[in-house]
């Protein structure tokens, strides 16, 4: 059966919650549509992680990044929501997402958005 976008990202538990380390995704193959053109906006999100209990699945992370192909999404807002939806699912330590989008109208953008628990 093939996959489908999904806004549900799993999570399994962290085999080493005594521990800081970090996990890094790379995800080169993210995209939008530009809410004012309806032009598709392509972008590698870069995603960095310490975990506190809960990690995310690989292939939810995937099919969620998928979702936004056909969604209208300023590069702050989309950037913003990633990582209030990874915090929302995993409750790490801390977060950066990092949307680094292609160039449109001549101009390159990228959004860093952190996140740190209290």
């Amino acid at each position: 059966m093939p996959s489908t976008p999904s806004k549900t990202l799993e999570t399994f538990d962290n085999p080493k919650p005594e521990r800081d380390y970090e996990i890094r995704f790379e995800c080169p193959e993210f995209t939008c549509v530009c809410p004012m053109t309806g032009q598709p906006d392509f972008a590698t999100i870069y995603i960095t992680y310490v975990p506190d209990q809960r990690c995310v699945e690989l292939k939810s992370l995937k099919l969620y990044l998928w979702s936004y192909r056909d969604e209208g999404a300023f590069h702050e807002a989309v950037t913003n929501k990633i990582l209030d939806d990874l915090v929302a699912a995993i409750a790490p330590r801390r977060a950066t997402v990092t949307g680094d989008f292609m160039v449109r109208g001549g101009i390159h953008t990228e959004v860093e958005a952190h996140y740190e628990a209290e």
